[in-house]
């Protein structure tokens, strides 16, 4: 496993919940006594368009509790990438949709990309999880696609004259742009799962025309850009849309990658050792193990 895997156990009878944060595609097989989970999976977040481009959606955002689980069953938890950003020329490419992550009978689809101007699907953003923005005067991508409920994700904003639209977060949509000016992205949810509060799924800001102002991005997701500047891609394991590319005064900027995607799983379980030189911590009546190597944990 890579990444942090945190292990938070409660002050009395011997339990605690071991909560396991999976950044790359692998299997995870159910401990003995453990019937049902928390989890919160998030997709892959889209990449950013190009040339006054548009902001990408973010990655589907899905969380819940009590969902059923078999002990000794071995679940591939499938983490999905962020979409790439549409290269910065004279006929770009739209930026490329996140992929979905997956757990158990969960899946959280893939953030939409973010439209370019004279991109090969048109002006407007693509589907996903949350929508990609449009590039100027297209219309924003539909979110929640495929549709979940609660839903998973919002719509992306449409383009601007000369601009491109924010792409859609799990929060909320993503603004459409205003003249030569950006449209700022949706922003994203709050989960507290890990152990700490984090902002997961916001969407990729658009971009402006030449001097214009740039919209932001938000829940790590990439701000867009104007003139020569870079877009801003997506954090790593937050499932955020890559921000648009600008344009104008002879610049044409490759649109941001997308984050990819995480999945938490938290599961009450009972303790016995563990190897590998963890650091162990407690707060509020609660210790906390953690791994920032390999190492094993037995129950």
């Amino acid at each position: 496993m890579t990444g942090i895997l945190a292990l938070l156990l409660g002050s009395g009878g011997g339990k605690f919940t071991i909560i396991q944060t999976f950044t790359a595609t692998q299997d995870w097989t159910c401990p003995t006594g453990v019937t049902e989970v928390e989890y919160l999976v998030v997709g892959g977040g889209g990449g950013g368009g190009a040339s006054n481009g548009a902001g990408a959606g973010a990655g589907g955002y899905r969380t819940g509790t009590g969902l059923s689980v078999t002990a000794g069953t071995t679940y591939t938890v499938t983490v999905g990438a962020g979409g790439n950003g549409a290269a910065g020329n004279s006929d770009p490419g739209d930026g490329s949709s996140g992929s979905n992550s997956v757990f158990s009978t969960i899946t959280s689809a893939g953030g939409g990309g973010g439209s370019s101007y004279f991109g090969p699907n048109g002006i407007n953003g693509l589907p996903g999880g949350s929508g990609g923005g449009g590039a100027q005067t297209g219309a924003g991508g539909a979110g929640n696609t495929p549709s979940t409920s609660p839903s998973q994700g919002n719509n992306g904003g449409g383009g601007g004259a000369t601009s491109g639209g924010g792409g859609g977060g799990s929060g909320s949509a993503g603004s459409a742009g205003s003249g030569n000016d950006g449209g700022q992205a949706g922003n994203g949810t709050s989960s507290s799962i890990s152990g700490s509060s984090v902002l997961y799924a916001g969407g990729g800001g658009g971009a402006a025309y030449a001097s214009g102002v740039n919209g932001p991005g938000f829940g790590g997701g990439g701000s867009g850009s104007n003139d020569g500047t870079p877009a801003g891609s997506g954090i790593p394991n937050r499932g955020g849309g890559g921000g648009g590319g600008g344009g104008g005064n002879g610049f044409a900027t490759s649109g941001g990658s997308g984050g990819s995607g995480v999945v938490i799983i938290s599961a009450p379980r009972a303790a016995a050792s563990t190897t590998g030189s963890p650091t162990v911590t407690t707060s509020a009546g609660r210790t906390i193990y953690t791994f920032t190597a390999s190492g094993s944990i037995t129950f």
